[in-house]
C-alpha cells in the first residue's frame, strides 16, 4: 500500500500543465488508496483491457475532460500497448518514490536521484526535508545537495561550506561529544565529509576521525602548513585562521590546542628553544609558558635589554593565549623597567626643593613601576615564574631606592628649619591657591575629590587614564603635603582655614578653632564659602537629576573617597593595597565621568598624604631600636609621635609647631628615613604619617571637561610594494604614522582581501599600539592568504581592506584600502 498523501500533491502539480495524466503504478501499491486521491474535475479510470474505450473517451467522447489514467502490473511494450502515443504525449506519471522527492526538491537529474536514494532516511522526516528544501537552489548539483543535507543535520542554519561543518564538528568535539558526527554517518553522510575534508584540506586517512583530524590539523600548525604541495595546506591554513579567530569557536579550538599540545609532547619540542625564536608563536599555550619562565628569569639575572623585553611582551599581546598570561607580561615588563631604572640611579639632590622636583619629575617613576609590578604578580594566575623575579625586585627595590632615598632626603629634611619649600605651594595653600581662584567671582564653580592615600605615581597614572576619556584633559601638579603625614592633619589643611592647630588632647585638627575630624565637620567649614562635603558612596547613590541639583545648589563640593587607606590601614588587608589602588582609578575615573555628566567642569583630585609600601615583610634593621621620651606624649604612632617636652634623640627628627605651620605648643618627632616605631598589634608594610617623599609630594590633579571631543585612534596606512598579486600569497605593508599617546589611541583593525563583497584571503587582526617615537618601530606587515575562491578571479582587480569594528555593533567598516590586479599563471598551479 503506498502513501496517498504523499502522491497528491505531486499529481495536482501535474495537472496543472495537463489534462490528462497517465499513472504507471508496476506493483499496483496505490491501486486501494485510489479512490482517495479524487481530485476535483478530475475522472479517475482504470486500465484494464478497456484501452480501446478509453481512447476513444478521451479524444472523441470527452475532448477537453481530465483525466487520470491509473495502469497497474506490467505495461505491455511496443505496438502492444494501445496508449503509448498518447503517453508519449502527455508524459507518465511514477509513483517511485526517489523520483517524487527529487521533484519536490525542486532538482533534477541522475545524480540527484542517486543522492535521494543513498540517503533515504533522511527523507522520511518531513521536517528535516522542508528545512532542506529552504536552503536549496534550482542549479545545486549533488556536491551541494549533500552539503546541505549535512548541514541540516548537524543544526547549521545558514552556511553549508566544508569551514562551518567542520567548526561545528570541531566544537562539538571539544566538548567531548559526537552526536552530530554521529547524526551524519547514520544518515550517511560521513564518507561525503570525509571526501571533502581530503579533496580540500589533504587529510587522508584509512579510518579518518575527528580525533584524528585534530592530531593532523595541528601537526600541520606546528610546520607552517608546508608541504611538497601547497594548494590543500593553503586551505586548511586560512581556515584554521578562522577557527582560531573567530570568537564562536576560540574556546574550543582553545581546549583542542590544549588536548593535542599533550598528545604531541609539544612542551618536549621546544625545551631548548629561545624565547626569541618563539615571540611570534602562539599555536600552544606552552609557548607563552616558555617564553614567561626564560623572559623573566633573563629579567632576574639582567641579560636582557628593557627594550627588548618590551618588545616581546607587546608582540605577544596578540597571542590568542593573551587572557591567562596578561598579568604575569606585566609583571615582567613592569620589572624590567623597573630593574632598568635602579641600574642607572642617582640620588643626589642639590635641595630641599630639588628633592621634591626630582621625585615628582622622575623618582616617583619607580615607586609606580614596583606597585605595577607587586599587583600584576599578585593577581597572575600562575606567580610561581616570577619567584626569583620578585625576589630581585623586593631586593633592589628596598635596599637601592626605599632605604637609599629615604636616607638622602633625610639629609635635605635635616638641613631645614621650617618646613617649607621655596617653589612648592604647602598644602594649607591649596584652597587659597586653587580653588579659590577659580570660585571667587562667583560665576564658577569646582569639585574637589580628596581620596585618602592617593600617593603622587597613583595620581600620575589616573591623570594618563582620565586623558584617554574623550574631552577629558588632566594637568598634574604637586604641593609639600603636612608632617606629621596624617589623615586628620592633612584632611584639615585642604580646607578653607586661616590657621590649624590641635586641641589640648592632639587628637583632633582644628581650622579657625572648627573641629574636622569626619566629613560633616568639615562640612560645616565649607559652609562659610558656600560649599559642602559629601562621601563619594554617597554621591554616586544619588540619581542623575540629585547630582545636578546638589552642583548646581554650591560654589564648592569636596567629594571624599577612602580605598586606599582603608585597606593598608589594617593589618589584614595592607598587603592588598595595590589591589586597592586599581580600585581606586576605576573609582575616581567614573566619580570623575558622573561629576562631568552633573555640569561640573572644573574639578581638582588630591590626597590628604602618600605613603610607604613594601610587599616583603621588614627585618629589624626597618624598626627603631630607641621609644619616645618626653613630658606629655599624646600620640604615638608607627610614623610620627606627637606631645610635649619631647626628648631630643639623634633617631628622630623634632619639629615644634610653629615650624610646621601649625599653631599651638605640640611638638612633632618623626622617625628618620624609613624607619618604624615598633608597636603592638597593627601591620608595618603599609605605613605614612613621615616625611619622606613618598609621604609629601601631595598630587594635585587638575581635570577639566572640554565640549569637543579631542580623543581619536591612531592613524594607520596601507603602503603596497606592488600593485599586483601573482602568487597564493601576499605581505602588505601598513605603518602606524604616528606614537599613540593619552589622546591618541590604539587603532585594531582586521585585513583582508575581497573581490567586490568576496573574501579571497584569511582576515588578519592587527592591533596598532606603539608608543615610540621612532618611525622605524611603527611598521607592521600583513601576511594574506589567497583562498581557492581566487581563482575564480584571475586577471581582476583586488581590493585590499582595513576595517575596523563599528563601536557597541558586531559591524565592520572599510578603514583604508589599497587596489591589486591579480595576475596568477598557469604555474602558479604548480609552485613547490
Amino acid at each position: 500500500m503506498g502513501d496517498a498523501a504523499t502522491v497528491r500533491p505531486h499529481l495536482e502539480r501535474w495537472f496543472e500543465s495537463a489534462r490528462v495524466v497517465f499513472w504507471h503504478d508496476p506493483d499496483g501499491q496505490y491501486a486501494a488508496d485510489l479512490d482517495d486521491l479524487a481530485l476535483p474535475g478530475v475522472q479517475t479510470i482504470r486500465v484494464a483491457n478497456n484501452e480501446f474505450g478509453i481512447r476513444n473517451r478521451l479524444l472523441h467522447e470527452e475532448p477537453a475532460g481530465r483525466f487520470l489514467v491509473y495502469r497497474s502490473g506490467e505495461v505491455p511494450t511496443g505496438i502492444g500497448n494501445w496508449l503509448l502515443d498518447l503517453e508519449l504525449a502527455y508524459g507518465v506519471f511514477t509513483a517511485d518514490r526517489t523520483v517524487l522527492i527529487a521533484r519536490d526538491l525542486g532538482l533534477a537529474g541522475a545524480s540527484i536521484d542517486e543522492v535521494v536514494r543513498a540517503h533515504e532516511k533522511f527523507f522520511n522526516a518531513t521536517r528535516r526535508v522542508q528545512s532542506l528544501k529552504d536552503r536549496l537552489s534550482p542549479d545545486d548539483d549533488s556536491v551541494k545537495l549533500r552539503a546541505k543535507m549535512s548541514a541540516v543535520l548537524i543544526g547549521l542554519k545558514e552556511s553549508h561550506s566544508l569551514l562551518e561543518i567542520t567548526r561545528t564538528l570541531l566544537m562539538e568535539n571539544a566538548r567531548g561529544l559526537r552526536a552530530k558526527f554521529d547524526a551524519l554517518a547514520d544518515h550517511g553522510l560521513d564518507e561525503f565529509y570525509w571526501r571533502g575534508v581530503a579533496s580540500i584540506y589533504g587529510y587522508a586517512s584509512a579510518s579518518p576521525s575527528i580525533d584524528d583530524l585534530v592530531l593532523w590539523i595541528f601537526r600541520r600548525a606546528i610546520d607552517g602548513f608546508t608541504s611538497d604541495r601547497a594548494g590543500g595546506l593553503q586551505n586548511i591554513q586560512l581556515d584554521f585562521a578562522s577557527l582560531r579567530n573567530d570568537r564562536r569557536s576560540q574556546e574550543a579550538l582553545a581546549t583542542l590546542a590544549r588536548r593535542a599540545a599533550r598528545d604531541l609532547g609539544y612542551a618536549s619540542t621546544i625545551e631548548d628553544a629561545s624565547f626569541r625564536d618563539l615571540v611570534r608563536v602562539d599555536l600552544f599555550e606552552e609557548a607563552d609558558q616558555k617564553i614567561i619562565s626564560d623572559l623573566a628569569r633573563a629579567v632576574a639575572e639582567q641579560t636582557v635589554p628593557p627594550r627588548e623585553v618590551a618588545d616581546v611582551v607587546r608582540a605577544r599581546q596578540s597571542s590568542v593565549w593573551i587572557d591567562g598570561y596578561r598579568q604575569l607580561y606585566t609583571a615582567i615588563a613592569s620589572a624590567s623597567e623597573l630593574l632598568g631604572e635602579l641600574a642607572s640611579l642617582d640620588l643626589a639632590m642639590q635641595s630641599f626643593d630639588d628633592g621634591i622636583e626630582r621625585y615628582r619629575r622622575e623618582w616617583f617613576r619607580i615607586d609606580q613601576l614596583y606597585r605595577q609590578f607587586v599587583y600584576a604578580a599578585r593577581t597572575a594566575e600562575y606567580p610561581k615564574p616570577l619567584e626569583a623575579l620578585r625576589e630581585q625586585i623586593e631586593k633592589r627595590y628596598t635596599t637601592r631606592f626605599v632605604y637609599g632615598l629615604g636616607n638622602a632626603w633625610q639629609q635635605q629634611v635635616d638641613r631645614v628649619d621650617r618646613w617649607r619649600s621655596d617653589t612648592f605651594r604647602p598644602q594649607t595653600g591649596f584652597y587659597a591657591g586653587y580653588v579659590h581662584p577659580l570660585v571667587r567671582d562667583g560665576d564658577r564653580k569646582a569639585v574637589v575629590i580628596i581620596s585618602d592615600a592617593l600617593r603622587y605615581e597613583v595620581a600620575d597614572e589616573l591623570g594618563s587614564r582620565i586623558r584617554k576619556e574623550d574631552r577629558f584633559d588632566a594637568t598634574l601638579d604637586a604641593v609639600l603635603g603636612m608632617v606629621p603625614s596624617y589623615t586628620q592633619l592633612g584632611m584639615a589643611a585642604l580646607l578653607p582655614h586661616s590657621t590649624l592647630t590641635h586641641s589640648p588632647d592632639a587628637k583632633t585638627v582644628l581650622a579657625d578653632d572648627q573641629p574636622t575630624n569626619n566629613t560633616a565637620l568639615r562640612g560645616k567649614v565649607l559652609e562659610s564659602v558656600g560649599g559642602v562635603a559629601i562621601q563619594a558612596e554617597d554621591f554616586k547613590a544619588l540619581n542623575a537629576d540629585e547630582r545636578r541639583e546638589l552642583y548646581r545648589a554650591n560654589r564648592v563640593m569636596y567629594v571624599y573617597h577612602n580605598r586606599i587607606d582603608a585597606t593598608g590601614d589594617k593589618p589584614g588587608t595592607e598587603r592588598q593595597v595595590f589591589e586597592a589602588v586599581e580600585d581606586t582609578l576605576r573609582d575616581i575615573v567614573d566619580l570623575v565621568k558622573k561629576l562631568a555628566s552633573a555640569n561640573a567642569t572644573n574639578i581638582f583630585v588630591t590626597a590628604d598624604h602618600g605613603f610607604l609600601f613594601q610587599d616583603d615583610a621588614l627585618g629589624d634593621t626597618f624598626f627603631l631600636s630607641t621609644h619616645p621620651q618626653g613630658d606629655d606624649i599624646r600620640v604615638v604612632n608607627r610614623r610620627y609621635v606627637l606631645g610635649r617636652g619631647l626628648k631630643a634623640d639623634n633617631a628622630f627628627a623634632r619639629f615644634e609647631a610653629a615650624q610646621l605651620g601649625l599653631r599651638g605648643d605640640l611638638e612633632v618627632q618623626i622617625p628618620k628615613s624609613i624607619h618604624r616605631l615598633r608597636l603592638a598589634g597593627g601591620g608595618s608594610r603599609f605605613v605614612h604619617g613621615g616625611a619622606t617623599l613618598q609621604e609629601v609630594v601631595v598630587p594635585v590633579l587638575v581635570v577639566n571637561k572640554k565640549r569637543r571631543s579631542d580623543t581619536r585612534p591612531v592613524n594607520v596606512e596601507v603602503w603596497p610594494e606592488s600593485d599586483k598579486i601573482t602568487t597564493g600569497q601576499v605581505v602588505v605593508r601598513l605603518f602606524q604614522s604616528e606614537p599613540v599617546t593619552d589622546k591618541v589611541q590604539p587603532r585594531t583593525v582586521r585585513a583582508g582581501l575581497y573581490v567586490d563583497g568576496t573574501l579571497i584571503s584569511n582576515l588578519v587582526h592587527l592591533t596598532f599600539d606603539q608608543t615610540s617615537a621612532d618611525k622605524r618601530d611603527r611598521y607592521r606587515s600583513a601576511q594574506m592568504l589567497l583562498s581557492q575562491d581566487a581563482n575564480e578571479f584571475n586577471n581582476r582587480a583586488v581590493e585590499f581592506r582595513l576595517e575596523e569594528r563599528i563601536p557597541n555593533t558586531n559591524q565592520w567598516r572599510v578603514y583604508a584600502k589599497a587596489i591589486y590586479t591579480l595576475k596568477r599563471s598557469f604555474a602558479s598551479d604548480f609552485d613547490f
